[in-house]
């Protein structure tokens, strides 16, 4: 490992003159300043220039083979880089103190540190999804890589783990105050975020559903958000934070209260369908983590049957059109298909290509679109026990997607197509 020959002055620059950008390691510049300035003395140059080879050959080994040229550059590359994020991390980036530690400690034990702070970086949670958990990639490779990264990306990946680690952390907090076995939301892929969300919507909707331990499945929730709808709620213009809960956990639970407060007039208004809402595949459902629960849906199902009179008279079937039309496709996304074809005026279709979903687009754009046209369609096909869902279904999907579908600031489709590809069947050329 060789020295610089001529150490960076640091004498403060005039004001408005240029200054040469110093693209050095840090552990360069450390090195020269201290030696500049006397607090390297030779003894100390000529440890660091006995462990410096060894550093290089143990790290080469770690990641490949110390018998190779390029792989003992590579590892000089590392370990460099490893030291000087020890000292930029440890010393704020103060030269002088980054000097005195290279004065006062190995050149290896610097090297340590500097991994050390990755494999901790490492063993952060990476997504705050629970059904991740167990799946992290392999250490080493992984070290390979941030082994190369500069003190910039690593202090903004650790913020970024760091929040996340706090949201799973928070989300834990909140199941267990609701009796939530964490392998319920690992089972379902549940997202940190949406645990707390939901915790936060049922502090303001239902509090005393924590005292009671009791999650909500999609029925549950359905039926709580009804009765408040008859009772004309109004959404409430704060949330409360749990009580009890741990302060390093706050931040990560008020990150979440703006979505929060944003949702809750749209879920207590009447004039929004609410079946829509809550339909598993929409963008509302996906923000929070609602149990599943066959049993209570196929009772709550009987139920309606039972309360049904038993003088009315049978709901129409559905018609020839739309038997032949649909072929059995009446899942959520084949159905908004159609019913997107019926209000843009283009032949009737369950499933688009990418190329017949961009044509659909260009010409909403340019025409404009008829969304009463599917409406009619539902009422004069579908089956009658049947119509009230899909109409809802469509008057949902039309308020979400026409600012997206109708703008003209997106130039190349790509919200459009993304939201086409999210709500209805679109597949690949």
């Amino acid at each position: 490992m060789t020295l610089p020959h001529t150490p960076p002055t640091d004498s403060p620059a005039a004001p408005g003159a240029l200054q040469l950008h110093d693209a050095r390691p840090f552990f360069d510049k450390a090195l020269a300043y201290g030696v500049a300035h006397g607090i390297i003395g030779a003894d100390r140059l000529a440890a660091i220039h006995t462990d410096a080879p060894k550093g290089m050959v143990q790290i080469a080994r770690y990641f490949g083979s110390e018998f190779l040229r390029p792989e003992l550059e590579k590892a000089r590359d590392r370990m460099v880089n490893l030291v000087s994020l020890y000292l930029l991390d440890t010393t704020g980036g103060d030269l002088h103190e980054a000097a005195v530690s290279l004065r006062d400690n190995s050149f290896l034990s610097r090297s340590k540190g500097g991994s050390d702070m990755l494999k901790r970086l490492i063993a952060m949670p990476e997504s705050s999804n629970f059904g991740m958990a167990g799946y992290a990639d392999a250490e080493t490779p992984l070290l390979a890589v941030w082994s190369l990264r500069s003190h910039a990306e690593y202090r903004a990946e650790l913020a970024r783990r760091t929040q996340t680690a706090a949201a799973i952390g928070a989300a834990r907090w909140l199941a267990q105050q609701y009796d939530l076995d964490e392998d319920e939301l690992e089972a379902a892929g549940a997202d940190a975020e949406a645990v707390i969300r939901t915790g936060l919507l049922m502090q303001a909707l239902a509090p005393g559903a924590m005292e009671l331990g009791e999650w909500p499945n999609a029925v549950a929730f359905d039926k709580l958000v009804t009765a408040l709808r008859k009772k004309k709620v109004a959404a409430p213009a704060t949330l409360r934070v749990p009580a009890g809960l741990p302060a390093d956990l706050r931040g990560a639970v008020e990150a979440q209260c703006a979505a929060v407060l944003a949702d809750l007039p749209r879920l207590l208004d009447t004039a929004a369908p609410l079946r829509n809402l809550l339909r598993p595949t929409g963008t509302f459902r996906a923000r929070y983590f609602l149990l599943d629960d066959p049993l209570a849906e196929v009772d709550d199902y009987h139920r309606s049957l039972d309360e049904l009179d038993a003088d009315e008279e049978p709901p129409q079937p559905a018609s020839k059109t739309w038997t032949k039309t649909v072929q059995g496709n009446d899942d959520e996304h084949s159905l908004l298909t159609l019913f997107l074809c019926l209000a843009a005026g283009v032949p009737k279709k369950t499933l688009l290509t990418e190329k017949t979903a961009a044509s659909l687009v260009r010409k909403v754009r340019k025409s404009g679109w008829q969304p009463a046209l599917a409406t009619d369609f539902i009422q004069g096909h579908a089956s009658g026990v049947h119509q009230q869902d899909y109409a809802t279904l469509w008057a949902g999907f039309v308020q979400d997607a026409e600012k997206t579908l109708l703008s003209d600031m997106d130039y190349q489709m790509h919200d459009a197509l993304a939201l086409l590809r999210r709500e209805c069947n679109v597949v690949g050329d």
